[in-house]
């Protein structure tokens, strides 16, 4: 049963692979993350950076969406991991969470790895990133992905036109945005935490976006256990990624079988699509006051995903993917 599940994953990888050289044109990508109260945003992050590599995607910027302070060096420490120091990092510097994770293992990453952003003093306001960003981009060519809270999407959409585009906003999404990928909600109804810590935020986005957006719920990244083939590997050292798994992992005894994986989902799916492993249902969703969501077919502008494949296909292919090593001399 091992030896055809590792062959399962050998194929999905290779496909993978070769998709990636046969296409001319790599996701571009805006990841915006939480990057703290949970720790799969270390494995989206490694995921992200995995597909970069293998020329699936283009990183335009990764944008936190909380303000705790030292978050932006936690996201420039995975860039520099990764090879990638120069990739533009923003925090929010209006209202907005503040919330850090508990394990302490962003405090480690900061200690232990090379990083060039000391302080949030030093990126600038995510907004101002993500106008500077998407008005430099073809139209219709930009995924955002986030994993975290949508507070920064709810200002982009009320920000006015600045000195890099004369739309206001909503005008900019619409041009130049592809999709939007969230790793929010529960389906088809119920709460969830990304959405319901910025309540007001994730309502006034979700009912005033003007792309498509495609959701990984709550449901989904339950079901499939990552980070023990990480942390068992000996032949990885000195590795961040590494570092949050084997720290965070034995301090939950729910966590045993490997941490749940809900915002590589939405790595997995914003890069590759969502087939052959998912299905989606097309409509809308609504969030109340409170943050918790249901579904209306009243409008097809939303799709969630649902299970076609078993869990632990997915589940194989993220741990795979999560062991992914830096590309040295990339050029």
């Amino acid at each position: 049963m091992i030896c055809k599940i590792a062959f399962l994953v050998f194929l999905l990888l290779t496909a993978s692979i070769s998709f990636a050289q046969q296409n001319a044109r790599p996701v571009a990508i805006i990841f915006d993350s939480d990057m703290g109260p949970d720790y799969d945003d270390a494995g989206a992050i490694t995921l992200l950076h995995a597909f970069a590599d293998n020329g699936s995607a283009r990183i335009l910027a990764t944008i936190a969406s909380t303000k705790y302070e030292g978050v932006a060096g936690v996201l420039n420490v995975f860039n520099t991991y990764f090879n990638r120091p120069g990739i533009p990092v923003a925090v929010p510097k209006g209202k907005a969470l503040e919330l850090k994770d508990r394990q302490h293992w962003t405090d480690t990453l900061l200690a232990n790895y090379p990083h060039k952003i000391r302080s949030n003093d030093e990126v600038p306001d995510a907004i101002e990133l993500y106008r500077k960003i998407l008005a430099s981009q073809p139209d219709k060519s930009v995924t955002i992905v986030t994993v975290g809270f949508l507070t920064n999407l709810a200002n982009l959409l009320q920000s006015p036109a600045d000195k890099y585009s004369r739309l206001n906003g909503s005008m900019l999404v619409k041009q130049k945005v592809r999709q939007l990928v969230c790793m929010a909600g529960r389906f088809p109804s119920g709460s969830e935490f990304n959405v319901d810590q910025d309540a007001a935020a994730s309502r006034f986005v979700f009912a005033n976006w003007t792309s498509p957006v495609l959701f990984s719920g709550f449901e989904i990244g339950q079901k499939i256990k990552t980070g023990l083939p990480l942390i068992n590997n000996d032949a990885i050292i000195n590795s961040p990624v590494k570092d949050v798994f084997r720290i965070s992992i034995p301090l939950d005894p729910q966590d045993s079988a490997g941490r749940m994986s809900w915002d590589e989902t939405a790595v997995l799916i914003a890069v590759k699509g969502y087939k052959p492993w998912y299905q989606v249902v097309k409509g809308k969703m609504r969030v109340s006051e409170n943050g918790s969501n249901d579904w209306t077919k009243e409008s097809q502008m939303h799709s969630y995903i649902t299970e076609a494949q078993s869990p632990g296909i997915v589940q194989d292919l993220i741990n795979e993917l999560m062991m992914h090593q830096p590309v040295k001399n990339r050029r």
